[in-house]
């Protein structure tokens, strides 16, 4: 307004004076006008230059926001629990784009009333694998238990379909993991237990990490104050404190109630902790999952275990080159999943192949028993030829491999179920993991045959592989089957019989001892297996009576060569009469008694008589 009547007043003066202006009036008055005008409109250019860039900058979207947005989903659903979710329709009101149909629609699909159905949505969802990222997290949020599963035993699922675990509990103030285990042992019952249990217990409860490596010795192991106890002279120390407190809860998990209190004292989130601390001790790790396993054969458990962040841990561990960590994962997922699997895999049962769900119709079952001394894995990987065993597991099984039957023979023979058991062995009661344990053949064998039956072995054509004392068991668990009408479909589903150096008639190996502790304490298992033992001559008898009228076929191999036993005694472990049944065909192979169930490698005529001898018994249950 100021510059208007200015430039206002200016005009008249110019217009009404009388004598002419000067010039240099006049060009003032003018350069005075262009000056405020000027400023005028430079002052409003800019003020207008801010005002746009505000408002722009106040329209601006964040992209992230519209992401995190998108990856809510406006899922509306109706706040029940986990348990009660799985039967009903959980939703209500769903805003979504057209292109975003087919993640909701599989999701419906997925709790359909039909089992086909749901089983078809979830193979559809294990095999897309061009979505975004808020797209599996959707699948993730918004899927039911069952689902989940699924996902988690289909092999192709990608891993974004699964949460990582929620934040764990901290620790006690003043409190460590080897202290919260030892609180945990103590909440369970420890009244009417095996004595194998209350062992491991009072050991784990009473023994303080100061007095146990005064008595013991032995260098650390791994974290927390645990020190190792020293399980033989001259050994790299196995086992702590910790290590018994977890030894002792596989032996509680293995009755229901005790899962109970493990679930409803903390114990999920406790032994996660102890597995993330621990990624590089295969052992702890290895009985964390044994524990998992046995409290996932409870299905009312099976929703906490979830909710516990479990399934995206056993996801990674399934998906493991480590064919051990990949067999326990998969025992804890299979026993988890009540939509495909109808059998349950109690502790030392491992299913080798098939580990995922599959179309593939399994038509047989091969069962893998070894010996004294050995494990479900390590008996039956390929020979070593001074390979060094501790190096990374290469992904090319096909030139190595830490258990052939699931690398080899599940390619050869798709078609069959493959079944590897573990049970504990010594040859010294010095050596025995459980003093009090006292396991005969004859115990052993029923144990593993009530094992093998949950698992729903006997309920399609059979074949046993064993190695030395397994094929003992074996021979047990056929006469025990035969005495009771339920364990029937074993008998009448056996095809054959593998036996690789079993000491039908006894062993050598009883008579000689690494050292002296061996000849003072031997284990009951090695005294079964002496030539003079009544017990084995017994069992032989009655095998042989009771394999006359039976239509399986039999197929033997025996070691030609001395095993050394220790750094002095060469020892020729079962000689070949020992190692002569009385029925089938018997072959001598120039192997020793280690190595004769290990093929050096795929094409060695070990592995391919072996596969030969399955796919002729099975040929009509297979349909080749």
């Amino acid at each position: 307004m100021s510059l208007a009547a200015y430039c206002v007043i200016c005009c008249r003066r110019m217009g009404t004076s009388t004598p002419p202006p000067k010039s240099s009036t006049y060009w003032r008055d003018v350069r005075n006008i262009i000056k405020f005008t000027g400023s005028l409109i430079l002052g409003g250019s800019l003020f207008i230059t801010y005002e746009v860039l505000a408002l722009k900058k106040s329209l601006t979207l964040d992209t992230r926001v519209v992401e995190r947005e998108k990856m809510k989903s406006y899922i509306y659903v109706h706040t029940v629990s986990l348990d009660k979710r799985e039967n009903h329709d959980t939703f209500s009101t769903i805003d979504i784009e057209d292109h975003e149909c087919a993640v909701w629609l599989l999701l419906r699909k997925s709790k359909s009333d039909d089992r086909a159905a749901r089983l078809q949505a979830v193979q559809e969802m294990s095999e897309t694998h061009h979505w975004h990222d808020y797209q599996y997290r959707i699948i993730a949020q918004a899927c039911d238990l069952r689902t989940l599963i699924g996902l988690a035993r289909s092999k192709d699922s990608d891993l974004r379909f699964f949460l990582h675990p929620p934040p764990l509990p901290s620790l006690k103030e003043d409190s460590s993991i080897e202290e919260e285990l030892r609180q945990l042992l103590a909440s369970l019952p420890q009244t009417d237990l095996d004595e194998c249990i209350q062992y491991f217990t009072s050991l784990a409860l009473s023994e303080s990490s100061q007095s146990l490596a005064a008595q013991k010795g032995g260098l650390w192991c791994f974290g927390g104050n645990g020190l190792p106890y020293a399980e033989s002279f001259g050994e790299v120390p196995s086992a702590t404190v910790e290590m018994f407190c977890l030894e002792a809860l596989v032996k509680h998990s293995e009755i229901p109630t005790h899962c109970d209190k493990i679930e409803a004292n903390g114990g999920l989130q406790l032994l996660q902790r102890l597995y993330e601390l621990h990624k590089d001790c295969p052992k702890v790790q290895r009985n964390i999952m044994r524990i998992l396993g046995n409290m996932a054969l409870n299905e009312h458990l099976h929703s906490t275990i979830v909710r516990s962040g479990w399934v995206s841990i056993l996801v990674e561990a399934i998906k493991s080159h480590h064919i051990m960590e990949a067999s326990h994962a998969a025992r804890t997922l299979a026993n988890l999943d009540r939509e495909t699997v109808q059998d349950k895999y109690q502790d030392g049962v491992y299913v080798l192949h098939p580990q995922y769900r599959t179309s593939q119709p399994i038509k047989a079952d091969v069962l893998f028993i070894h010996g004294l001394m050995g494990a479900a894995f390590k008996t039956w990987r390929q020979q070593d030829n001074d390979r060094d065993l501790t190096e990374k597991v290469s992904e090319d099984e096909t030139k190595y491999t830490t258990c052939w039957p699931k690398s080899w023979l599940a390619r050869d023979c798709p078609a069959l179920r493959i079944i590897s058991v573990e049970y504990d062995t010594s040859l010294s009661d010095w050596r025995a993991r459980c003093p009090m344990e006292r396991k005969s053949i004859a115990f052993r064998s029923n144990e593993l045959l009530r094992k093998l039956r949950a698992a729903g072995v006997g309920d399609r054509p059979m074949i046993w592989v064993s190695h030395s004392m397994g094929g003992l068991l074996v021979k047990k668990m056929l006469l025990e089957a035969a005495k009771k009408p339920e364990m029937s479909t074993i008998i009448n589903n056996t095809r054959g019989i593998i036996f690789y150096s079993v000491p039908h008639h006894g062993s050598h190996l009883a008579e000689y001892s690494v050292n002296i502790r061996y000849l003072l304490f031997p284990s009951l298992e090695v005294k079964e297996l002496s030539k003079d033992s009544p017990a084995l001559k017994t069992l032989q008898d009655d095998f042989l009576e009771f394999a006359k009228d039976k239509n399986f076929q039999v197929l033997s191999f025996v070691e030609t060569l001395p095993t050394y036993i220790g750094s002095m005694i060469k020892l020729h472990v079962v000689p070949l009469e020992s190692a002569d049944l009385g029925i089938g065909d018997l072959i001598p192979v120039d192997v020793n008694h280690l190595n004769i169930c290990k093929p050096k490698k795929k094409d060695a005529f070990l592995y391919q008589r072996t596969l030969q001898f399955i796919r002729d018994t099975l040929a009509k249950d297979l349909g080749n």
